[in-house]
């Protein structure tokens, strides 16, 4: 039964890196941060590279979009690409970022480029 339900799981996210966008590679090894917004970032985190993605060498770009507030705390975040597996440390590490100062909310476009060692 266990066999069954890790041969599953493979599966599936063999299925989701064989349709996931992939991307040209970075410079390095780690995410890579290519924010497109206008706000200046003054805390970011990076990513963790998920055990299991540096295991089946998926690599990939995944495209966040950010709302943050006028205090610089992001307030919602919504995956617009990328594979499922890399998505999630991407959101979970933006979630921490914070952002200049501003007058009004903005939104922001972030792309994080992940590369196996």
């Amino acid at each position: 039964m266990r066999r069954r339900a890790a041969a599953a799981l493979l599966a599936v996210l063999l299925g989701a890196v064989a349709f996931s966008p992939s991307s040209a590679p970075a410079q390095n090894s780690s995410a890579q941060e290519q924010p497109e917004g206008k706000r200046k970032i003054v805390n970011r985190v990076i990513p963790a590279y998920p055990d299991l993605a540096r295991k089946m060498q998926i690599r990939g770009m995944v495209k966040v979009a950010v709302s943050v507030a006028p205090n610089g705390k992001v307030t919602t975040t919504r995956v617009l690409g990328g594979n499922p597996l890399l998505a999630k440390t991407a959101v979970d590490a933006i979630e921490q970022w914070k952002w200049a100062p501003a007058a009004q909310e903005t939104q922001e476009l972030i792309e994080l480029n992940f590369l196996p060692d």
